[in-house]
């Protein structure tokens, strides 16, 4: 049987992707299908810092995530007597294994902590990020660890304000920390989905014992991996699914194997031309913001400006303040922009403002009227021209 696919490198080019058979397969086509998977596995390790070992294919980010939480629970539990006689405090009250993380993660991140804070598997803490800089804080992170903490998990840039965290200098802050925890480890993780393919991102100089890969996010097909630091070597990691030894057993299943494919190939672009798409991200969000002020002048507000923060290359998050400029009502009057009001999975929410947004101090009517204008390796000039004067348009008809 053959299977075709096909994805965009970015240039309007198609690759297509061709496998056969099972990759465990002992014959050549199951072979062929094995050293496509094995090469693709390479790929994404390269993309990340990181060594073939350390990948761990998912079915996406979500998935991923879920799996940090589960195993950093799991692993709790499992040193939980060991960390009795060093920490004999702890056997005074009933102990859960504690999480921290902040308010402004993806709901993969955010949801997985809350089922478990509900349902009494474990305390979460969750760190509001400064309404400053719009980022967390690392000494907000290290004040809320506790004897039980056993995962810090702070997203590597935030999806819609673009903001990028202090991730290595909080891993280098705990890993002291760990110097002197013994068997009771707090585990780091970095969900790096809206990072990958704008910005470098190196999970050892991270220090971050797992990082989440979305492939959708750099013009892959729609699938993910988790970067592990040397999976149950120097890192713990637990299966949540069983059937099978695919994945090393960490994640079995019979392998997406075009999906892989193209998730190789795609980190194999970004790896290849990372200083490139960086830099036109950058060149042509900075013209749009020209642009947007040009034409809108003190009714324009940009909600991704924070006073010392970095920002990704290509998020413009920008509210056109007025009554009657809702976001929502923008885009659905706009006949060439496709943009969203904040994150796929708040697409529901309605007219209902951020609470992204909100947490990073953004007054409720401002936030009400925000757009997210995402840049790609293709946008050009001429792609912002078009837009700004299709926002134009709209806002002097909603006017």
């Amino acid at each position: 049987i053959e299977i075709s696919g096909s994805f965009v490198d970015g240039t309007g080019e198609n690759i297509m992707i061709r496998h056969f058979f099972k990759s465990f397969s002992t014959y050549p086509a199951g072979v062929k299908a094995k050293a496509m998977i094995k090469k693709s596995r390479e790929s994404v390790a390269r993309l990340v810092g990181g060594e073939a070992d350390d990948i761990i294919f998912t079915s996406g980010g979500t998935e991923a995530n879920n799996m940090v939480f589960h195993t950093a629970v799991e692993h709790f539990w499992r040193n939980w007597e060991a960390a009795q006689e060093t920490h004999r405090h702890l056997n005074e009250n009933r102990v859960f294994p504690h999480i921290v993380t902040s308010n402004v993660e993806h709901d993969s991140v955010k949801l997985a902590a809350e089922y478990l804070q509900e349902n009494r598997k474990a305390d979460v803490t969750f760190i509001s990020v400064s309404q400053e800089t719009a980022h967390v804080e690392v000494q907000d992170i290290i004040a809320a660890v506790r004897p039980n903490t056993c995962l810090i998990s702070i997203m590597l840039a935030n999806n819609e304000t673009g903001v990028i965290m202090p991730i290595q200098e909080i891993c280098s802050r705990v890993k002291a920390m760990n110097k002197k925890r013994e068997k009771l480890r707090i585990l780091l993780h970095t969900d790096a989905a809206q990072a990958l393919g704008k910005i470098p991102v190196n999970a050892r100089e991270l220090g971050v014992d797992f990082l989440t890969i979305v492939g959708h996010k750099f013009y892959g097909p729609r699938i993910g991996a988790l970067y592990v630091n040397g999976p149950n070597t120097r890192t713990p990691l637990y299966p949540m699914l069983f059937g099978g030894g695919q994945e090393q057993t960490f994640r079995p299943g019979t392998e997406n194997t075009a999906m892989i494919a193209g998730l190789g190939k795609a980190a194999e672009l970004v790896t290849n031309n990372l200083l490139d798409y960086e830099a036109h991200m950058q060149k042509t969000r900075l013209y749009l913001e020209e642009r947007l002020k040009a034409v809108f002048k003190d009714k324009i507000h940009f909600n991704s400006h924070y006073p010392g923060s970095d920002i990704l290359p290509n998020t413009c998050n920008v509210s056109i303040l007025g009554p009657g400029l809702q976001g929502w009502r923008v885009l659905s009057n706009c006949t060439r922009l496709l943009a969203s009001v904040g994150a796929a999975c708040h697409s529901d929410s309605g007219d209902k403002p951020s609470d992204i947004l909100l947490s990073c101090g953004i007054p409720v009517a401002v936030a009400a009227n925000a757009v997210r204008l995402s840049l790609g390796r293709g946008t050009t000039k001429a792609d912002v021209d078009a837009v700004v004067e299709d926002l134009k348009e709209t806002v002097q008809l909603l006017c």
